[in-house]
């Protein structure tokens, strides 16, 4: 009998999407679920007649595979994934593959790694990105790990991945250990950034300047057909003109409370725990966590006053700064990732390729759009780019969009409407092109307070210095240390 060419652990809806797509790409494949009533249900239903080989015991289901064997779990993460690892382990044989497709953290599977290679095996953590109907018609998918994994999976993955138009797979090796996973979080955090974005615009257009939902369905229409043509723009356009059977929009009949599953959350916390500016994509998470004090902020809007302003300006000249505006503020919100990931890469020891991360997101994955082809053209000329902003494409869009920007921002604040992702990454523009800010001030307070040192202008780095601003505190310096 032949064996299998890979096998899936975890059959709910991405699961049996990804079989489904492998199995449509000419590979044939194992199933196997926690539950058997799932997996008779699937092999009697959308896999029947596939060369989809339903499994019912574990080592039925490993000794079905080839070598060496490649196992996809697709569970839930945390602890359901080490549940899964332990319940394979005593069935794989030196040099078989382990591969989490699920939304683990990355520390978890920098661990996992280390786990499964003291066993003798090899170990992927992948991100793979696109919901359901990217898993089945071809996901973006970010394989990270054993670097001895790769060339046995890459046919595989390569092939069922989304392609770009000229043909190139959105799946490439991204590094060791947990680097698949920290950019797949990465990638959320900033669909995190680039969904409140839009939302904000949508808000300034609707509440600021009183447009229809038909009136802001076309500017959408209009804005894909442009620079900011993307999945989520795409959506957002079709989302406005949706109407039930009574005839009502259903835009205005959904409650404006947001949910969230954490991997902004842990986009942020890393770029805290790495000391990276990640403003735009925080303000996005805590934007979620607002939206979410429902019932208090229907009794602030009783008692809390703000503007009484209206907008007097020309609607159409503005709906076209928001559009620069939202450009501008894009380009800020990948900046920033892009920082974070350069960061991670020197805290562990990765190799990323920036430019290919930019084409493995280009197609399948939620934040797809055109854009990312300019980022990875921004790398391919310079793979060393400090930031984003300081590519020569990328500058030059910024300075383009500027001043419309500014003039949103100042209308934003003029009518009272929160922009808290589109301002934050006004501000980081600001902070980040200026040569001084004002932390030599913070450094004085905190030298002041708790001697805890500073260095100067005119001394060279690493010099630490103190003052005994009161007469009262003596010479003795707290130890200079940055968490």
């Amino acid at each position: 009998m032949k064996k299998v060419d890979i096998g899936l652990w975890g059959l709910a809806v991405m699961g049996e999407n990804l079989v489904l797509n492998m199995e449509s790409k000419g590979f044939t494949v194992a199933v196997y679920n926690r539950t058997a009533e799932k997996t008779a249900r699937f092999a009697q239903g959308r896999a029947k007649d596939k060369n989809i080989i339903p499994a019912y015991e574990v080592k039925d289901f490993i000794a079905s595979l080839e070598r060496p064997r490649k196992v996809m779990i697709m569970v839930k993460a945390g602890r359901p994934v080490d549940e899964v690892i332990d319940q394979l382990l005593p069935f794989l044989e030196r040099g078989d593959i382990i591969i989490d497709g699920g939304n683990s953290h990355f520390p978890d599977t920098i661990r996992r790694t280390r786990q499964v290679e003291e066993k003798g095996l090899l170990y992927i953590g992948t991100g793979v990105s696109g919901g359901e109907e990217g898993a089945l018609l071809g996901p973006s998918i970010m394989p990270g790990g054993s670097p001895a994994a790769w060339p046995a999976v890459k046919p595989i993955f390569q092939k069922i991945a989304a392609h770009t138009p000229d043909g190139r797979p959105c799946c490439d090796w991204v590094g060791e250990n947990g680097a698949g996973h920290f950019v797949k979080m990465v990638h959320n955090g900033i669909e995190y950034g680039d969904m409140q974005m839009i939302c904000e615009t949508y808000h300034l257009m609707r509440e600021g300047l009183g447009l229809t939902n038909p009136q802001m369905h076309q500017a959408f229409a209009d804005w894909n057909r442009g620079p900011l043509d993307s999945y989520l723009i795409e959506i957002t356009r079709d989302i406005l003109a949706y109407y039930d059977e009574q005839g009502r929009a259903v835009i205005d009949l959904i409650l404006d409370t947001a949910g969230q599953k954490g991997t902004g959350k842990w986009t942020a916390i890393a770029a805290l725990d790495l000391g990276q500016p990640l403003t735009l994509i925080g303000e996005a998470v805590f934007a979620r966590c607002l939206s979410a004090l429902k019932e208090e902020r229907v009794h602030a809007s009783k008692i809390l006053i703000g503007p009484s302003a209206h907008f007097k300006g020309d609607t159409k000249s503005f709906v076209n700064d928001l559009q620069q505006a939202l450009y501008a503020a894009k380009i800020v919100s990948y900046a920033q990732g892009y920082q974070l990931m350069r960061a991670a890469a020197r805290e562990y020891g990765w190799n990323l390729n920036y430019g290919g991360v930019a084409l493995m997101w280009r197609g399948g994955c939620i934040i797809r759009s055109v854009f990312l082809g300019k980022i990875k053209e921004a790398f391919d000329r310079n793979p060393a780019l400090e930031n984003l902003l300081l590519d020569p494409f990328f500058r030059g869009a910024v300075e383009t969009a500027q001043s419309a920007w500014r003039r949103v921002v100042m209308t934003a604040v003029e009518l009272g409407i929160p922009l808290p992702t589109i301002s934050a990454a006004l501000a980081f523009y600001d902070g980040y092109r200026h040569q001084r800010l004002p932390a030599n001030l913070l450094q004085a307070q905190r030298d002041y307070f708790g001697a805890h040192t500073y260095e100067r202008v005119d001394r060279p780095r690493g010099e630490f210095f103190h003052t005994n601003w009161t007469g009262r505190g003596g010479d003795t310096s707290a130890s200079t240390y940055t968490v």
